[in-house]
């Protein structure tokens, strides 16, 4: 990390004093905590607080990664997610950014969290990647395994009834090849969301740590959905 600094940025933040990474940690699950606040309940703190593990764990298999980075990116990654706010993509890296320089944190490192934030995101998965590094494919692989197994199930039907939509229409078929627009607007019924994005992350996986604990999830899915199915056409 950078040497500290005495710069301060605007904001309702106190001017850090030696801060140690331990102590810029503390500070960001503190913000996040308060950040996130009331939110919903598949993006909130405990979101946050599982991938940061998750990211923690996977970051111990890799090699040549930055920790602190790892840390910082899995506990802001979703600070201001963008369905939240109008589809704005601008906004988590800004609010991160006045955070971190808040506590002197270097700026490499901030530049580095800021482009975590900014191409975390699954978007459809039909777009080109334009930014990569070790850290970000740890912390990826951490938040989209959140999105999957018991955990992932839970979210997505969460999300859709605070979105207010159809648990499942057989007339409304999923759309597998959306554009980025079309994915961040879509309101198609919460099971369309298991084959437009959910079952397709096991083979967007970054490391294998990643990938191993992806299948085990990928299958409970499928199990899921099968006895779904059954249950939905009445089937004894």
């Amino acid at each position: 990390m950078g040497n500290p600094t005495s710069q301060l940025v605007s904001g309702n933040f106190e001017k850090p004093i030696n801060m140690t990474q331990e102590n810029i940690i503390s500070k960001t699950i503190d913000f996040v905590q308060e950040t996130l606040r009331g939110a919903e309940g598949g993006h909130d703190w405990w979101h946050i607080q599982r991938v940061w593990r998750l990211a923690k764990n996977i970051a111990e298999q890799e090699e040549n990664v930055d920790v602190l980075v790892v840390e910082l990116g899995a506990l802001l990654h979703d600070i201001a997610d963008s369905k939240f706010h109008g589809g704005d993509e601008s906004i988590a890296p800004r609010k991160a950014r006045a955070f971190l320089e808040s506590l002197s944190v270097g700026e490499d490192i901030i530049r580095h969290v800021e482009n975590i934030i900014l191409h975390i995101s699954f978007k459809g998965g039909n777009f080109e990647r334009t930014f990569s590094s070790p850290e970000l494919s740890v912390i990826q692989d951490a938040d989209r395994l959140d999105a999957l197994g018991a955990i992932g199930i839970a979210r997505t039907f969460n999300y859709g009834g605070f979105k207010n939509r159809e648990i499942y229409n057989p007339n409304i078929k999923p759309n597998l090849h959306m554009t980025k627009e079309e994915y961040k607007n879509s309101q198609a019924p919460t099971i369309n969301h298991f084959y437009e994005k959910l079952l397709l992350l096991q083979d967007h996986m970054n490391t294998a740590t990643g990938k191993k604990m992806a299948m085990h999830r990928h299958q409970f899915m499928e199990q899921f959905l099968h006895e779904f199915y059954q249950e939905w056409d009445g089937n004894l």
